[in-house]
């Protein structure tokens, strides 16, 4: 098998004992490596730290990752307009706060018979909300509910203000000429 120690030096291809004993020697783990290569490969390794280390970078991916939520806002087809407002910047500060957005409307008994309603409410909270969101769901019905999904908009990054010009010196007067 090939072996390569713990420096990341190549010691060449040995016999599995002699390999053994040499990781033996340096207090280390004999770990394969490639065991489909031709010959394997072997690595001559503290094995314990191997496996704390590869736990630690798993953690600290995991502690990156932005972990998307989906929010619901339910709205009704005889919705009050400060409800609707309400509801509105609701699902702002949702899609603001980088989470998807589920705006449902549930229609009941008579309402099935004019659904264009539920789809204007729908349609004008997807107009309100313009570029903070970006639609991924167009309305649709399932049942007697209407919903919608929206996910938060590209966040354009912040622009810095110019820096303030030096003011310019004041022009210098010539002195008249002498005659």
């Amino acid at each position: 098998m090939r072996v390569i120690d713990d420096a990341g030096v190549q010691l060449g291809i040995l016999p599995p004992f002699e390999a053994l004993k040499i990781a033996r020697e340096r207090g280390l783990d004999l770990v394969e490596v490639s065991p489909n290569a031709v010959p394997p490969v072997c690595r001559i390794q503290d094995y314990g730290k191997y496996l704390y280390e590869k736990d630690k970078s798993e953690r600290a991916a995991r502690k990156k990752q932005k972990v998307i939520t989906v929010k619901e806002v339910k709205f009704s087809v005889t919705v009050d307009e400060h409800d609707y407002q309400t509801k509105k910047n609701q699902a702002m500060r949702f899609l603001n706060d980088g989470d998807k957005v589920k705006a449902s409307l549930r229609f009941k008994g008579r309402q099935m018979a004019h659904r264009e309603l539920g789809y204007n409410i729908i349609n004008r909270l997807i107009q309100d909300i313009g570029d903070a969101g970006l639609v991924e769901f167009m309305p649709r019905m399932e049942g007697t509910t209407l919903h919608a999904i929206l996910a938060p908009g590209k966040k354009e990054p912040p622009k810095k203000p110019a820096a303030p010009k030096p003011p310019a010196p004041p022009p210098t007067q010539a002195a008249p000429a002498a005659q």
